[in-house]
């Protein structure tokens, strides 16, 4: 196979995704105490749709990389800097370096947006109904953001599944929405406190009257939250077809 690039090929500018930019730290804050807010400041900034997520790189001294992608928490209009909250993991190389080491001036480099599929924005209309276990809440929160700058009529609600209300990620500001913004509800369940109830059908049920029939569904976490929320969903009659997830872990 000839590998050379033709002049043609080589003058072909490739999609923004593709690239890598540099991007700055101008802001690290602990949310919880696992969860760090990170701002980057970079070229990609504001280009993102509101769901989707960009890829981090790190490059040790002796040139070893490591990589991981992370959902943006920041609304597009936000042309300055991204925002990532960033869950600490067991042994997570990038995770580890933001919650541990990064300060600001620090510099990574950063590609994207990724995830065209998992977005949303307001002229995508709905009833609007979310669904996020742990540090899945961040691509949603991203969503409800947006929602509240350009389509606060649009109802909506998030189902949000967490160990603990300590552990939850920007508790303080959804329950200020659910408080303040006629059109959006939240229903919070803690596994490992109080009652330590995980989502059921009676509380699917819940969402779906106070917002209605969903145009628009949007599932994120680990697979063992993900798969029975969408089960739930699916023998509550919201059609699969309406349904986007986004997974991680094993």
């Amino acid at each position: 196979m000839n590998s050379a690039t033709s002049a043609t090929e080589a003058a072909t500018p490739q999609p923004v995704v593709f690239h890598w930019y540099e991007a700055e730290v101008v802001a690290v804050e602990a949310v919880t105490a696992f969860v760090k807010s990170v701002r980057l400041r970079c070229p990609i900034a504001g280009r993102q749709r509101a769901g989707q997520h960009i890829d981090v790189r790190l490059t040790a001294p002796d040139g070893y990389r490591a990589s991981r992608s992370y959902s943006v928490a920041s609304v597009p209009d936000d042309s300055e800097s991204l925002e990532l909250l960033v869950q600490g993991l067991p042994e997570g190389e990038v995770s580890g370096w933001f919650l541990e080491t990064a300060e600001v001036g620090d510099l990574v480099e950063v590609r994207g947006p990724i995830g065209g599929s998992f977005s949303w924005d307001g002229a995508d209309g709905g009833p609007l109904l979310l669904a996020g276990g742990g540090s899945g809440v961040v691509p949603l929160l991203a969503m409800l953001r947006r929602r509240a700058q350009v389509a606060p009529d649009i109802p909506a609600a998030l189902i949000y599944s967490v160990r603990s209300r300590a552990e939850a990620i920007a508790l303080g500001e959804l329950e200020a929405r659910d408080r303040d913004e006629p059109g959006f509800s939240l229903f919070l369940r803690t596994t490992r406190e109080g009652e330590g109830r995980r989502i059921d059908a009676g509380l699917v049920q819940a969402a779906l009257d106070r917002i209605g029939a969903p145009t628009k569904v949007f599932l994120c976490g680990a697979n063992r939250f993900v798969s029975p929320a969408a089960d739930l969903l699916l023998a509550a009659g919201v059609p699969a077809g309406i349904v986007r997830t986004e997974r991680f872990g094993a």
